[in-house]
């Protein structure tokens, strides 16, 4: 289904007009109001007068966290602080957090795209949306409450954790979607088992609507098949909106980004050079429609590819591949760049393992060591010893020849990688640089 017929299907020419009239306008606005952008592009030789085609996006400088970072709190607001009605943040782990704003009308338009979004994914006005994406600095739950509402469904905002309740209010409220992070729709589904709750018996699910952190194809599956329902990828970063930037249709053959609000590019992540559509690169967006927070060539640090190809369900948008991974978080282990999503393709392939696992990273000597931790079931692992040395075998090889790269292939009992509410921790580095 389609929210905003007019501009999902607009022609490929009006929709460049529109954001080539949309860019200058940003790009105009973010010289004058924000400060760093004035004095970078200022230190490119350029003004807003200089942008006169799209081409011309690729002259101005990249922005990135640390951009933000340095001018913590609200240096990067284009508006001043009585015009921001809502302030969200990430969490700042890894030093200071980073700081978006909201004006009314940024809100308008977030509420609109998560409209858009959720229609996308299959929800309508007659669906019961549990939200379970966590309320409050991260975007992810308002973004999709208030899109769920714009959409006029009815919407529960359960936020994370208290599992078994969920599930509880899931079956007795007659939950249709379920928005949430891919892993903790999986956990959901184990509590679910635990508590003797049939999916496709006992609830009334149809679809899921997953994102906030990479998944890939194979867990898609195991999700669809342990929820009976059809999951849809959804993309976004709070530093661009939020949640509502990219989305599967029913097809399922990439994100339809949604380019009347942002200007997607793929780039080199070692070079910044821009790369042809269908190349496999480092995410790059530039907003069209923000006032309180314009970005201009944000890098996100994911890694995907643009695919241009028309789509059977009619929007015209340029669709994304479904992000592999993030060229932050790419390990390299002796000369091999290895994603945890291709980890956990691997595994669910194979299809004789539980669908949750680990990466422990170390070093020994001057040689770099992976070692995949994954748990196996009860019946498995109580199994014979031989059968479960079988199975690491079997899993070694297949890491070696698809990764290339030799691993240690650790099988543990159930239950014992610890579980997440939100985002999964996959990674642990252990390595001394």
């Amino acid at each position: 289904m389609n929210w905003n017929e007019k501009y999902e299907t607009l022609p490929r020419e009006d929709l460049k007009e529109l954001q080539l009239e949309r860019l200058k306008q940003t790009i105009e606005r973010s010289f004058h109001d924000v400060e760093h952008y004035k004095k970078v592009m200022q230190d490119k030789g350029m003004e807003p007068g200089d942008i006169s085609s799209l081409d011309d996006l690729s002259k101005l400088p990249f922005t990135t966290k640390e951009d933000l970072r340095d001018n913590y709190p609200y240096g990067m607001f284009a508006v001043h602080l009585s015009e921001i009605v809502r302030i969200h943040s990430s969490s700042g782990t890894t030093g200071k957090p980073t700081v978006v704003g909201y004006t009314r009308n940024d809100l308008n338009t977030w509420a609109e795209l998560m409209a858009r979004s959720l229609a996308c994914g299959g929800a309508g006005r007659e669906d019961v949306i549990q939200n379970s994406y966590g309320y409050g600095l991260f975007t992810g739950g308002l973004g999709v409450h208030y899109g769920a509402e714009r959409l006029g469904a009815s919407v529960i905002p359960t936020s994370g954790g208290n599992t078994k309740r969920q599930i509880m209010i899931m079956k007795d409220y007659g939950t249709t979607v379920l928005t949430c992070t891919p892993s903790y729709a999986l956990f959901m589904a184990e509590v679910m088992q635990e508590m003797g709750i049939d999916p496709k018996t006992d609830l009334k699910l149809k679809s899921g609507i997953f994102g906030a952190e990479p998944w890939s194809e194979n867990m898609r599956k195991e999700i669809e098949r342990k929820l009976d329902i059809s999951a849809h990828d959804i993309y976004g970063l709070s530093e661009i909106i939020g949640p509502g930037v990219a989305i599967e249709c029913e097809e399922k053959r990439g994100l339809h980004i949604f380019e009347d609000h942002f200007i997607p590019e793929i780039i080199n992540p070692e070079t910044g050079e821009t790369l042809p559509i269908g190349e496999v690169g480092e995410l790059v967006f530039t907003s069209l429609t923000k006032e309180a927070l314009p970005m201009i060539r944000y890098r996100t640090r994911d890694i995907s590819r643009l695919i241009e190809e028309e789509c059977s369900c009619g929007r015209t948008h340029i669709r994304m591949e479904r992000v592999s991974g993030r060229s932050d978080d790419m390990l390299i282990i002796r000369g091999v760049n290895v994603f945890p999503s291709q980890v956990e393709s691997v595994l669910l392939d194979i299809g004789e393992t539980e669908p949750h696992y680990k990466l422990i990273v170390d070093r020994i000597g001057t040689l770099d060591t992976l070692e995949i931790q994954v748990e196996v079931s009860e019946a498995l692992f109580s199994d014979e010893v031989r059968r479960l040395e079988q199975l690491e075998e079997k899993i070694r090889k297949e890491i070696d020849t698809v990764l290339g790269i030799s691993a240690k292939i650790t099988l543990v009992e159930p239950k014992t990688i610890e579980r997440s509410e939100g985002k999964a921790k996959r990674v642990f580095d252990k390595r001394k640089y």
